[in-house]
């Protein structure tokens, strides 16, 4: 988040999930990891992700735990970026305590079976225990996690179909203090009717309006994430807040303008755009 989040959220990903989502009191917890992998280790540290966590978060997904998960690399590069992100959400945070023992159980299972068979003693990257090679693949002092929940989760009808990778925007802003209540009022009231239409037009996926639920980074407190099927689409979205505005007169513009920055710290604000490595989402087809 910020700095490299989603992360990059995104979300926060947690693009587009079950029908479950169209409970509109719905508010997942999204657990973000993210990694700096090390030059050359793409290949290894994602079929670490497939042979590892991969059938852990499919099998507690069919039983209804993990609503969604999914990898994804941030699109635009810069110095001290994290690389990759793993995420999953879930609707509680018994969700999250499932995901994480069945994921310990998965590791330590796994490490047991290598040291049986001595392949881990052998160091051979396709045989080492799974701690050994996730440290050959990622730098671990530039590991971070991250815990949001959605406070708006709006997704579409239906699962995506199979083989959507779908792209992700955030864009992080910075509340006053005293002021998240009154950023999210405004924000539903002027942002959430264009993103509504642009989704049920098919444009948007899904979208969300998120924080923390542990707050560990001071320099953002919302994120808006919205998921679409392709690049393309990110002009759709602006066009139509264009001319959401557009169809204003020049005194609302202003008055919409003068309500956001009574909220906000404006050069606070930031924006990341995500790639789906890997997307998996319960009912897809």
């Amino acid at each position: 988040m910020k700095k490299r989040i989603l992360l990059c959220l995104a979300v926060v990903l947690m693009t587009c999930l079950t029908a479950v989502a169209q409970d509109a009191k719905m508010q997942p917890l999204t657990f973000w990891y993210e990694y700096t992998v090390n030059p050359g280790k793409e290949a290894q540290f994602l079929e670490l992700v497939k042979t590892v966590g991969a059938p852990v978060r499919d099998k507690l997904m069919a039983d209804g735990v993990v609503l969604a998960w999914g990898v994804h690399s941030g699109f635009l590069r810069a110095p001290g970026n994290s690389t990759h992100t793993i995420w999953y959400s879930v609707a509680d945070w018994s969700g999250i305590e499932k995901v994480d023992g069945a994921l310990r159980a998965q590791i330590a299972k796994l490490d047991d079976e290598a040291m049986k068979s001595g392949t881990a003693k052998k160091g051979s990257s396709g045989g080492a225990t799974v701690s050994g090679r996730m440290m050959e693949a990622v730098d671990a002092s530039k590991t971070r996690d991250y815990l949001t929940r959605d406070l708006v989760f709006v997704t579409g009808t239906g699962a995506p179909p199979a083989g959507v990778l779908p792209w992700t925007r955030y864009n992080y802003v910075k509340a006053k203090p005293g002021k998240g209540g009154d950023f999210r009022k405004v924000w539903e009231k002027y942002n959430k009717p264009v993103f509504d239409k642009l989704v049920a037009d098919g444009v948007v996926l899904a979208y969300g309006l998120a924080v923390e639920e542990v707050r560990t980074d001071g320099d953002f407190t919302h994120f808006v994430w919205y998921a679409t099927k392709d690049l393309a689409a990110f002009d759709k979205v602006r066009a139509a807040f264009t001319a959401d505005r557009d169809k204003r007169s020049q005194e609302e513009q202003d008055a919409i303008t003068a309500e956001f920055l009574k909220t906000i710290e404006p050069e606070a604000s930031r924006s990341e755009v995500g790639r789906s490595l890997m997307f998996h989402v319960g009912g897809m087809k």
